[in-house]
């Protein structure tokens, strides 16, 4: 990223971040809570701000996804762009903005990236004006400021376009895991159940995981066998125009 050093805010442009995480019980999305102006506003809302002139749309999203949640080097993919004339509207998100732009009353179109990550790996520090980072299950957000509960259903409605065709889920999951997880990831993305049985005939067939042949340790049931992704045969997969990831 390379920013002049007067560079200047961009108050038209601005970007949001939805970032997926996993927990081993569902699928999670990392929110920020905005230091309130009254007590009747909405406070959760996407990790997100205004560009500068001088920044390329990719460094933009970086460079505020890191101030305000302090994550860094993470993979961001673009869903696309928000532009409704209505989407900075509602009283009590232009009550917050009027404390925190110099130009609140802008038409804003904000460009909207989403990742996926391990959430293990991943402590959020909230800062500006972010006044908490936190993770919450997607399946608990039913409203968020502005049109940021419009983005997510996006990002959720893409992630579940692409794991038709990749097995993106296995970035959201630590580096040997048991089939249960994997499983259970997939559910929680696709928000429905999955048959057990076909899930892991499927999986095994496709051979894109790999048996470790050692079982958990210090676990209160019978331990499961442990796997890890297997990359070299995936990317033989794809070479060979397989692209039928899905369930």
């Amino acid at each position: 990223m390379s920013l002049n050093k007067n560079h200047q805010i961009n108050p038209k442009i601005s970007t949001d971040c939805v970032i997926f995480g996993f927990d081993n019980e569902g699928l999670q999305v990392l929110l920020i809570e905005r230091k309130p102006v009254s007590d009747r506003e909405e406070n959760n809302a996407l990790p997100g701000d205004l560009i500068y002139d001088d920044e390329d749309l990719d460094d933009a999203a970086q460079r505020v996804l890191k101030e305000l949640t302090g994550l860094s080097d993470i993979f961001l993919e673009q869903i696309g762009a928000f532009g409704s004339p209505d989407r900075l509207s509602k009283p009590e998100d232009k009550k917050w903005l009027e404390s925190v732009r110099q130009y609140p009353d802008e038409r804003v179109i904000t460009i909207a990236y989403y990742s996926l990550v391990n959430k293990n790996l991943y402590k959020p520090q909230a800062s500006s004006f972010a006044q908490s980072a936190v993770w919450v299950p997607v399946s608990e957000v039913t409203t968020l400021a502005f049109d940021h509960f419009e983005i997510l259903k996006a990002a959720l409605k893409q992630l579940r376009s692409k794991i038709k065709t990749q097995p993106v889920g296995f970035n959201l999951l630590p580096a040997q895991f048991v089939l249960s997880d994997l499983h259970k990831l997939y559910e929680s993305i696709l928000g429905r159940p999955l048959d057990k049985r076909n899930f892991r005939r499927k999986i095994n067939k496709l051979g894109i995981v790999e048996s470790l042949n050692k079982k958990q340790t210090g676990v209160p049931h019978k331990p499961s066998l442990i796997y890890k992704f297997n990359e070299e045969n995936y990317q033989r997969l794809v070479e060979e125009g397989y692209d039928n990831f899905g369930f």
